[in-house]
This record gives structure tokens, sequence and C-alpha cells, in this order.
């Protein structure tokens, strides 16, 4: 594979553009480099998870197989008409999210956001998850998108509020719950 990176800065974008995979120049506001770049973000706020000592290791093995996902996917919007997302990966979500969903108590109240840091963290990413599908979402209306990219992000951010609900377990015991007023 080479050196891929051995030059940081190109200045190619300082005129606003960037290349995707395919070599081709778009706007650095266009909606593949949006959907990739919070592709990008979901990476780094699940790093800032796996940054938190004394995760559970079932939580740290899925969570690093995630980001390799990610980077696929990525991959994937980067490169117009390449493939690298199958339903292969969104089944594995489904089984993961069922495996650490059977553990928990049935949800009666909604909770919030927190719970410990890799908790609070946990929801961040699923947040930005969230975010990076209605993205994908927003290039599926303009240009092909294979249809499990979007249920990919779908089904991981489920398992993120469900691995959120774990750790917060894990740190504090339990979750913090939603009271109206």
């Amino acid at each position: 594979m080479g050196h891929r990176l051995s030059k940081i800065y190109t200045r190619t974008g300082d005129d606003g553009s960037t290349g995707l995979g395919d070599g081709v120049r778009v706007p650095k506001e266009h909606l593949r480099v949006e959907a990739y770049g919070t592709v990008d973000e979901a990476n780094s706020a699940l790093g800032m998870v796996l940054a938190v000592r004394g995760l559970p290791e079932a939580v740290v093995s899925t969570l690093t197989e995630i980001q390799h996902d990610l980077f696929d996917l990525g991959g994937e919007l980067c490169i117009p008409g390449y493939r690298a997302i199958t339903a292969a990966y969104v089944e594995r979500l489904e089984q993961t999210l069922d495996r650490f969903n059977d553990d928990l108590p049935p949800l009666k109240d909604f909770i919030l956001p927190g719970g410990g840091p890799a908790a609070a963290a946990c929801h961040l990413a699923r947040t930005v998850t969230r975010r990076a599908e209605r993205r994908v979402w927003a290039l599926t209306r303009a240009e092909s998108v294979a249809p499990e990219v979007a249920q990919y992000l779908n089904r991981l951010s489920d398992l993120l509020f469900v691995v959120a609900r774990v750790l917060a377990r894990h740190e504090n015991g339990s979750e913090v719950l939603w009271r109206r007023r």
C-alpha cells in the first residue's frame, strides 16, 4: 500500500474543493463530503468512548470493530459506485444489539444522556451517528447510495443507545431517568 499519507498538506483544498476517492473534485460542502465527514466524526466520538479506562471488554471489542466498519462505510461514501457495507454488517449489529440488550431491564421512562464519562460519550457518539444517517439520507435523495449504508447507521445509533445504558450501569450503577416537570 505504500505511504499514502507521507505528506499531510497538499494545498489542493485551498480553493474550497476536495477530491473524492475516484479523483473527482467537488466543493467541500458537497453532500457526499458532508456524509462521509459526519461518519468520520462519529468514528472520532467512538474513540472518545474507548479512551475511558476500565470499560467492559465486550464493549471495547464491539466499538473497535465498529470503528473499522465506519472506515469501510466512509470509503464507500467517498468513492461513488464503490460497495463495502453489506447486509451482513447490518445483521451483525442487530445480533450485537440483541446480546447487549438482553441483560438490561426494559425501559419504562426516557433516560437522560449521561451516567458516567463513557456513557455520556456514547450518547454523544449516538447523536453524531444519527446526524451521519441524516446526511446519508440527504445524499441518497441526490445520488445513488446503497441502502445498507443508511441501515447500518440506523442500527448503529440504536446499538450505541443500548451500549450507553450498559456503560451507565457499569460506571454509575444506574441510569438517570427523565422527570416530567
